[in-house]
């Protein structure tokens, strides 16, 4: 009788993982999503799709470090996640058109975890840190099937403040340019480099950034 319970709870258990399986891949939609095969070697992007989910807390605080998940002041007052967007697919679109192109066609989708530039406060006096993070994956422009698992990338880096920041700007490095050219050369990296992109050290400011 004994052996009998036994089999039974393993039958089960294994039961019951099955289950937390699927329920954690469709809970995790789009980025969890099969895996079609490894990642090819040689890429042809045919497309960039750039999410950034409402669920992102947009702060607009003037303090040294305002919470939120997004800090974004160079645009106008508006649609903080649209602005992120807009600069997401400016710097990815210019790192892909740089790139080699190869024979597999892939489709780039990239989803915003974190964009967290400087507020006023902090550009004209200490800066920072440029907390710039997400996750993309590749996919199969024709089936949509997933090549490899999503990668998360941080793309942090200093931020110029005070009066390096006003020089800076007087040349055209404003914020938006250098996440703009950060992006850019980070998802080359990703892509075509040998290990990906290595991040930044950005001491204390940068691990704040992380909570």
């Amino acid at each position: 009788m004994t052996y009998f319970r036994l089999i039974g709870a393993l039958l089960l258990g294994f039961g019951l993982s099955a289950c937390a399986s699927g329920d954690t891949a469709t809970r995790n939609a789009p980025l969890e999503s099969p895996v079609l095969q490894a990642v090819p070697l040689s890429l042809d992007i045919k497309a960039v799709h750039v999410s950034v989910p409402k669920s992102l807390r947009v702060s607009e605080a003037n303090r040294y470090y305002p919470g939120g998940d997004i800090v974004w002041r160079e645009d106008p007052l508006g649609d903080r996640h649209a602005q992120v967007k807009a600069i997401f697919e400016a710097g990815l679109n210019k790192g892909v058109a740089e790139m080699d192109h190869g024979t597999v066609p892939v489709v780039l989708d990239v989803i915003v975890t974190r964009f967290h530039a400087l507020s006023e406060k902090a550009r004209y006096t200490i800066g920072g840190v440029h907390a710039v993070q997400f996750k993309f994956i590749l996919r199969n422009p024709e089936t949509g099937e997933a090549y490899g698992e999503p990668r998360f990338v941080k793309a942090d880096f200093k931020a110029y403040g005070g009066q390096h920041a006003i020089n800076a700007e007087r040349k055209g490095l404003t914020q938006k340019a250098r996440i703009t050219h950060q992006i850019s050369e980070v998802i080359r990296e990703e892509l075509q480099g040998p290990g990906g992109h290595h991040a930044e050290a950005t001491g204390l400011i940068g691990a704040l950034n992380q909570l």
